[in-house]
């Protein structure tokens, strides 16, 4: 479903010789699969969720989904609008601090989705009811992001990244501002709407103990992919 080939990316920076995140990257993901990412802070872990989600052109490399190239090296194969439009309706986003809009409701927040796509409130405020009920959400329609704990808030979040079916769904230390039991149970959530709803996740985490619920778990390091090693597995055992 997606394929990431040879990816590189650096940043300039002033004085002195351009930084390189990220050194050849080579991954692919298949449809349903939960993929996390694991590693060091500044390792380059959000710079590659940026360039899978098309927010960010690499300097090399090339870009599929579905097996049509999206980037080849800095140059996409997409206008910029026919790109937005790719992005709102194959990628979703979930992010550490929600990003939900305050002054708009549960529901609200995850109709815009697929209103925006459409212009079509009532088919969109039915299906955002529909994912809200599947993640245990039924009784905070109304609810304003302020009137929800922080698991429901990212639980929202979650389902308004899947409003629009999308292939692929990013998301970014999901759980960082989470206790240790509500985290579980939202890496256990992706884990079971990765096999649902046939959607792909790539998760970016510092906790390997919720690394290892994924299908895959890949630690990056020196701006490159690994599977995890059997310190990182005898951790997680453990």
């Amino acid at each position: 479903m997606l394929e990431a080939r040879k990816l590189v990316k650096s940043y300039a920076l002033p004085g002195q010789s351009p930084l390189r995140i990220l050194n050849g990257i080579d991954l692919t993901v298949g449809p349903g699969e939960m993929v996390t990412v694991i590693g060091a802070s500044g390792s380059g872990k959000t710079t590659l969720l940026n360039l899978l989600g098309t927010l960010d052109a690499p300097d090399e490399g090339d870009l599929l989904f579905d097996g049509a190239p999206i980037f080849r090296g800095s140059k996409s194969m997409l206008s910029k609008k026919e790109l937005a439009r790719f992005r709102n309706r194959k990628i979703g986003f979930v992010f550490q601090f929600h990003h939900l809009l305050s002054d708009f409701t549960a529901l609200e927040n995850v109709a815009m989705a697929e209103f925006i796509g459409t212009g079509k409130l009532k088919p969109a405020k039915t299906h955002a009811a529909q994912l809200l009920e599947s993640l245990g959400l039924k009784g905070r329609f109304d609810h304003l992001p302020s009137e929800l704990s922080g698991g429901e808030q990212q639980r929202v979040a979650i389902a308004r990244a899947l409003m629009n079916n999308p292939m692929l769904v990013l998301a970014d230390e999901p759980s960082g501002n989470l206790d240790s039991r509500n985290s579980r149970l939202l890496y256990e959530l992706m884990a079971n709407l990765s096999k649902e709803h046939q959607t792909s996740f790539v998760i970016v985490t510092h906790n390997e103990e919720y690394a290892a619920l994924a299908d895959r778990c890949l630690h990056m390091q020196d701006g490159q992919l690994q599977i995890c090693d059997s310190k990182t597995k005898s951790n997680v055992s453990s």
